[in-house]
């Protein structure tokens, strides 16, 4: 079995190339949804945030206030770090043994880790491939804007504050570039997949 990790900026697509992948029958890993998973009330990391962040980042319902917390940690360096401390190793172990179970399932020759962070947290060492969704800057910053309704000086500095594309395609095997249609890309990740699937 092959294990690819899909990943980009943000607003480059990644989302799309996931979605896509989905359709055709590959099962994905989204390192978002186990980052939900592993705050939930109740588990470790959940008491562990609530204990070093206080409870002004719950919800009136007791779940996690995930926005609250992600404008604290946004602007603070320090607290970014205590947080990734809590979530980043629980988030890894919970993807191993989710790569662990299709293995032992042995129907997929081909699985997908969907993860933001893949390279900048050290998941490439789990993958076999790694795969990166590109756009050009303009568009990106236009797709935040348009997506999360960020001005343009926002949008600039949410892109710049992550790992550069350009650092990124060092580690890439593929690149996925994602100026073009849904056709264009849904025509790329099918050869892709074929040709892991072939060898």
């Amino acid at each position: 079995m092959k294990v690819i990790g899909l990943t980009g900026g943000i607003a480059t697509g990644k989302s799309t190339a996931s979605f896509i992948i989905k359709g055709l029958g590959v099962p994905v890993i989204d390192a978002d949804l186990v980052a939900r998973e592993i705050v939930e009330p109740k588990k470790e990391a959940f008491f562990e945030i609530v204990k070093y962040f206080g409870e002004e980042v719950l919800q009136k319902n007791g779940d996690l206030d995930r926005k609250k917390l992600g404008n604290i940690v946004f602007s603070n360096q320090e607290k970014l770090k205590k947080l990734n401390d809590i979530t980043h190793q629980r988030i890894i172990d919970e993807i191993i043994n989710k790569i662990n179970m299709y293995r032992k399932l042995s129907i997929y020759p081909v699985i997908i880790v969907d993860a933001a962070l893949l390279i900048e947290m050290k998941m490439n060492d789990l993958v076999d491939e790694v795969w990166l969704v590109i756009t050009d800057k303009q568009t990106q910053i236009y797709r935040l804007m348009e997506r999360d309704g960020f001005s343009f000086e926002s949008a600039k500095k949410r892109i710049n504050a992550q790992m550069s594309t350009e650092e990124k395609t060092k580690y890439a095997h593929v690149v996925l570039n994602n100026s073009g249609s849904i056709e264009d890309l849904t025509n790329k990740i099918q050869e892709e997949l074929k040709r892991v699937r072939e060898y």
